[in-house]
């Protein structure tokens, strides 16, 4: 399906993915901005969807390789969580298709604000040791259920996912915060990868937009990393949510207040 947008339009996108890639790098949650943006953009919400896919599949490829060259992934540890979130990606992107235009119009800013509330409010508390704890039969049912899940929300609506790993591995393996950021990058690197084949299928990609964008994220995300040692994220995260809450305001008011 191709949408002709303008130039103007097409930079404006551009610029988004830019400041998300930078945003992504530094504090986390670079779809909280591209999402909303796209819809504000005037595309429909299942093209909206596909099209961020593709583009944000660019900087998570790079990322999860760049953890694992570094040996701060470990495939067969995982393996468990990596196959449960491929199957719950493809699940939900099959069952977003199946949602009317019109009620994804609507319930898509209640995911963004969610998500942007979560990553405000939680505090993440990392553990030192940089060591996986035993594999027992509780470890793998927690992978089950983990990739699983977030494998299926980060199908269905995605903006948030890495965000919801990074959170929910301290939580359930208390493992340092490197390697818990190697299980979320690649784990979001999974579910996007498995989304975007589904999405491509159905039919749900403006190739031409999510290229682009995503060349932009690339570049954002490498200035981003090359910056996040020098400004953290405290400053950086409340302006970035309050950014995306505004712009998720609008989008409640265009699709709940009766606005076209």
């Amino acid at each position: 399906m191709e949408i002709a947008l303008d130039l103007w339009m097409v930079a404006a996108l551009c610029a988004v993915a830019l400041v998300a890639g930078f945003i992504d790098a530094v504090a986390g949650g670079g779809g909280l901005l591209t999402v909303p943006a796209l819809l504000t953009a005037g595309l429909p919400p299942h093209l909206v969807l596909g099209t961020n896919k593709l583009a944000a599949t660019f900087g998570s490829v790079t990322a999860s390789l760049t953890y694992y060259k570094r040996r701060l992934f470990d495939p067969s540890y995982w393996r468990t969580a990596l196959i449960f979130t491929a199957v719950g990606a493809i699940a939900g992107t099959l069952v977003v298709d199946r949602i009317s235009k019109e009620w994804l119009e609507k319930i898509i800013p209640f995911f963004i604000v969610v998500a942007a509330l979560y990553s405000l409010l939680v505090k993440m508390q990392p553990d030192d040791k940089l060591s996986l704890p035993p594999q027992t039969a509780g470890h793998f049912w927690r992978q089950r259920l983990q990739g699983l899940s977030l494998g299926f929300y980060d199908g269905l609506a995605g903006p948030g996912t890495g965000s919801f790993w990074m959170v929910s591995t301290m939580a359930l393996y208390k493992i340092n915060l490197l390697l818990t950021s190697g299980v979320a990058r690649t784990m979001n690197c999974v579910s996007n990868v498995f989304a975007l084949v589904t999405f491509a299928y159905l039919g749900h990609i403006h190739y031409a937009l999510g290229l682009t964008m995503g060349a932009c994220l690339m570049l954002g995300s490498y200035f981003g990393a090359r910056s996040a040692i020098k400004f953290g994220s405290k400053f950086i995260r409340p302006l970035f949510l309050t950014m995306v809450l505004a712009i998720t305001a609008r989008l409640l008011w265009q699709a709940w207040g009766g606005q076209g």
